[in-house]
């Protein structure tokens, strides 16, 4: 019989700590080369990791207000997600009372294991405790698969829609809003 204790850590999501911010850039760019149209990945990847890592240390560090966070989901110590919590900034939003999943990203290696899920309550728990009792989300058209899982968790489209992209117009990706009510029971 083997006495020696269980040392494995489970699967959990919390705030984001500073030193996470290279770990946060570097899967967010291989997030984003697997799911961003070809030209829009090949316009992120010019960005220095550096410069990438240093805006998500500012961002967990110091955001412009307290409603900003950056949550990360780990399995054994490991970064294997991460999101953010804001409160929406769209025209028809309702000051204090919604709030947006603006981030959201798991490691594609760590997918189908309960880490979105976990990250997804996490993220609807943090926007309730900041007072939010609705929860927004733009999501791009063509994601069927981040559809199918929002739609699961009860997010449903609210008829917001949006083309974002580029300046100069060369790359446009289409993006329909999801929304749930996040309401204390």
């Amino acid at each position: 019989m083997n006495s020696s204790p269980d040392l494995s850590l489970p699967d959990s999501v919390r705030l984001a700590l500073p030193a996470e911010a290279a770990a946060i850039a570097d899967l967010q760019r291989r997030v984003w080369s697997e799911t961003l149209p070809a030209g829009a990945a090949a316009q992120l990847a010019d960005l220095a990791v550096e410069d990438v890592a240093q805006a998500w240390h500012h961002a967990i560090l110091r955001p412009p207000r307290a409603q900003y966070r950056v949550l990360v989901a780990l399995q054994d110590r490991r970064l294997v997600g991460f999101a953010t919590t804001v409160p929406s900034d769209d025209p028809d939003a309702e000051p204090d009372r919604d709030g947006r999943i603006d981030e959201f990203a798991i490691d594609p290696v760590a997918r189908r294991r309960g880490h979105g899920s976990r990250l997804l309550h996490a993220c609807v728990d943090t926007m309730r405790a900041d007072g939010f009792v609705r929860a927004t989300w733009w999501l791009t058209t063509t994601d069927d698969l981040l559809r199918r899982f929002l739609s699961d968790a009860g997010w449903a489209p609210d008829g917001g829609s949006r083309e974002i992209g580029t300046e100069d117009e060369s790359l446009r990706v289409k993006q329909i809003r999801l929304h749930t009510d996040i309401t204390p029971d």
